[in-house]
């Protein structure tokens, strides 16, 4: 039998593939096997170095990098610190309007939006071409952690004369695989298949991977079962019931770092001003996480405690503030009714989701619990697919709540914070702006120790209790399954182990005829 490639579930990616402009998870983890960076992650969130060779810190801000020689791009080219620079510099400039833009912010030289071009970060310099320095604007005890994340990936010199939008079709990277022959986006699967000689921790244990674009989960779960797919990163909530029965197993549960929240834009009639902290409030108030995690997901989420995730390292329960997501329907009515003597309400209040993502169910149950506890009524606007929300939501015309989540680009609870709350972040989707939040993440990311750390973080959260950009709901144990014959692990973040996911070889005795 010719070897074929792990069939794995995936949708439509929103964005061409471009490491620095794509902020969504279905783009991402294509992106994440065709690129490398300085440091890869392994399953449990450990930074591994992969392009550095050392790194020398010259000051509390200031370091030199130097790269492994003789990596090249899937196009033979060779991969050198003029890349690096020139894709930092690429990233952090305005004019390119990249969606992951704000993760450059710690690098001396960086402008914020609004505030003029960004030509080129002043804290960037080429030594060699094996050699870069780095200079930030103050302390950040994040950003050599978060140089694993792809947006920090190296774009090999066809990026820049091929431009953005054509290289997104046919991407050059330096990663474990590059995009199989004739495979598109415009499809309904995106094939890779692994680069021979390539040098990082991570390489292909297998012949390949297929992405299917799923619009329904539902289905995706059914191939599962009947053999036309090998692994499913998500068991649709109609199915988590049975699905440890049907899968035995190959049924997959661990803790990891995603969350799942409602986002409500501020500038939603009822949801901003005085009027709006309350009405958020008494939704919080109003919604019993334990029972939808009880009824609805059988186990697989925990009802969330903070604006992060239970599994990153620091995670504290208990929070000052944490209070506002405690189930109190009198409470809830009270905040709601203080809403009202400022300005009535009229209704619906109105949620926009995605149907290929298996929401349906929950969204019901706290629709119902709202309508309940509040007397209001809850109206669900159903989009096709993932990619129809994130476009829309994207380019402004979403006027509705709609809902969201955050699986970690790197572990730290400082990502969930600085990437979904900080102005000029593209994952601040409400027109959430806080001084008072930007000031202690700022403080938490200067911090000396992790107590320092932790202690400023708790005071960013206490700031988002307090105005709830997003009503946090749950966080996830994740459900997901395997094929039969298929070997494979979930890392941290709760997507599996591409690279290492093999078909079992089967046992030549069982195999054989008496």
């Amino acid at each position: 039998m010719s070897p074929r490639p792990i069939r794995v579930n995936g949708g439509r990616p929103q964005r061409p593939l471009v490491p620095t402009d794509t902020i969504e998870g279905y783009g991402n983890r294509i992106l994440d096997l065709l690129f490398t960076g300085l440091y890869v992650y392994t399953v449990d969130g450990a930074p591994v170095p992969a392009m550095l060779k050392s790194l020398t810190p010259h000051d509390a801000r200031t370091w030199t990098v130097a790269l492994r020689p003789g990596w090249t791009f899937s196009d033979g080219s060779a991969v050198t610190a003029h890349d690096y620079v020139r894709t930092w510099n690429h990233g952090a400039d305005p004019a390119n309007r990249q969606a992951q833009r704000s993760v450059f912010a710690p690098i001396d030289g960086y402008v914020p939006d609004g505030e003029g071009p960004c030509p080129r970060l002043r804290g960037l310099t080429v030594l060699d071409d094996l050699t870069f320095t780095v200079r930030l604007r103050e302390p950040d005890r994040d950003f050599l952690l978060s140089l694993g994340f792809t947006p920090f990936a190296p774009l090999p010199p066809v990026f820049f004369d091929r431009g953005p939008k054509e290289f997104g079709r046919n991407p050059v990277g330096n990663g474990p695989y590059r995009p199989a022959p004739g495979s598109t986006v415009d499809g309904d699967h995106y094939d890779l298949v692994p680069r021979e000689g390539h040098q990082g921790p991570r390489r292909a244990r297998n012949d390949g991977l297929s992405f299917v674009f799923y619009d329904d989960l539902e289905r995706a779960y059914e191939d599962l079962l009947a053999g036309r797919l090998d692994i499913l990163d998500s068991i649709p909530d109609s199915r988590i019931a049975d699905y440890r029965a049907d899968l035995g197993n190959r049924a997959v549960d661990r803790p990891v770092a995603l969350n799942k929240a409602l986002a409500v834009p501020y500038t939603l009639p009822g949801f901003s001003g005085a009027e709006g902290a309350l009405r958020r409030a008494a939704l919080s108030r109003a919604l019993d996480r334990e029972r939808v995690v009880r009824r609805v997901f059988r186990g697989t989420k925990r009802a969330a405690a903070d604006f992060t995730a239970h599994t990153l390292p620091g995670f504290r329960a208990g929070l000052p503030g944490s209070e506002v997501l405690t189930h109190d329907p009198a409470a809830a009515r009270g905040l709601w009714a203080r809403a009202d003597a400022l300005t009535p309400w009229e209704g619906p209040f109105r949620i926009t989701f995605n149907a290929d993502g298996g929401h349906e169910d929950w969204l019901r149950e706290v629709a119902e619990q709202w309508r309940t506890a509040l007397g209001i009524e809850v109206e669900l606007i159903t989009l096709p697919t993932f990619k129809d929300v994130r476009d829309a939501v994207s380019s402004g015309t979403l006027r509705t709540a709609f809902r969201t989540g955050w699986r970690g680009d790197y572990p730290s609870l400082l990502s969930f914070l600085q990437a979904q709350f900080a102005i000029g972040s593209a994952a601040n989707e409400t027109g959430y702006r806080s001084r008072r939040f930007e000031d202690a993440l700022a403080a938490a990311r200067r911090a000396a120790d992790d107590a320092e750390a932790q202690r400023r973080a708790a005071e960013a959260q206490a700031v988002l209790f307090a105005d709830l950009p997003v009503i946090p709901l749950w966080d996830c144990v994740n459900a997901a399954g395997l094929g039969a014959g298929v070997d494979a692990r979930f890392s941290w973040n709760g997507l599996p182990d591409y690279t290492d996911a093999t078909f079992a070889r089967p046992d030549p005795a069982a195999a054989s005829e008496p």
